[in-house]
């Protein structure tokens, strides 16, 4: 009988056996050849797709970057559109904690994240703000998506509770842990809020004053 032919390596391939490879074990499991292990290739067949695991890194980014929902923008209004990308864009990170601190540093040449970039960016201006107050808008945005994501507030306190004995007011900190993500999920939300309604209270004062067109 003929042997069986083995599937065929693509870039695709590749981006999800290494992001599944972040995704359980963190990034500094991947490397190049433990890469090719998973996928039971020889690993000199990654650099046919792949000059550096720099380069796969970035293309497990990106790949999380595109399953972010932009269709808000260019759909609802500049608020309702921000708030609904900044709520898909959250529980993206969250469902891959371990690829976070890669988007952190900010797009680079990534073309998903690029084209996030000009999605949120370009509805902010075409809404009428200045495009500095629109590159702000976006910085702040990302502070609040990938920070929220970075790790949680709730499980950074010790479950003994004699540890607060000397710390009154944080007496039911360890109480957290059981309940972080209702806590976690929570704060984003309040913090998603007061920044969506803080901008909504700037742009209409501007526009008051005619420094922001409506």
């Amino acid at each position: 009988m003929a042997r069986p032919r083995q599937a065929l390596l693509t870039r695709e391939r590749i981006i999800e056996a290494a992001s599944a490879l972040v995704d359980e074990e963190g990034l500094e499991a991947l490397s190049m050849r433990r890469l090719a292990t998973e996928l039971g290739v020889q690993g000199p067949s990654l650099y046919n797709h792949f000059g550096t695991k720099a380069e796969i890194v970035d293309a497990v980014a990106d790949a999380v970057i595109e399953q972010v929902d932009l269709t808000g923008f260019g759909t609802y209004e500049w608020p309702e559109a921000l708030s609904r990308w900044a709520r898909s864009y959250h529980a993206i990170l969250v469902a891959h904690p371990n690829i976070v601190p890669v988007l952190a540093t900010g797009p680079g040449r990534r073309p998903a994240a690029l084209a996030m970039a000009e999605a949120v960016f370009g509805a902010l201006v075409d809404a009428g703000w200045p495009p500095a107050r629109a590159t702000h808008i976006g910085a702040l945005m990302r502070y609040l998506v990938t920070g929220s994501a970075l790790g949680s507030f709730a499980l950074g306190f010790d479950i003994d509770p004699q540890l607060y004995d000397q710390y009154p007011h944080l007496h039911r900190a360890p109480l957290l842990a059981a309940h972080h993500e209702a806590v976690d999920e929570a704060a984003f939300e309040l913090g998603l809020d007061l920044l969506i309604k803080g901008l909504s209270a700037q742009k209409a004062l501007f526009a008051h004053e005619g420094e922001i067109s409506r």
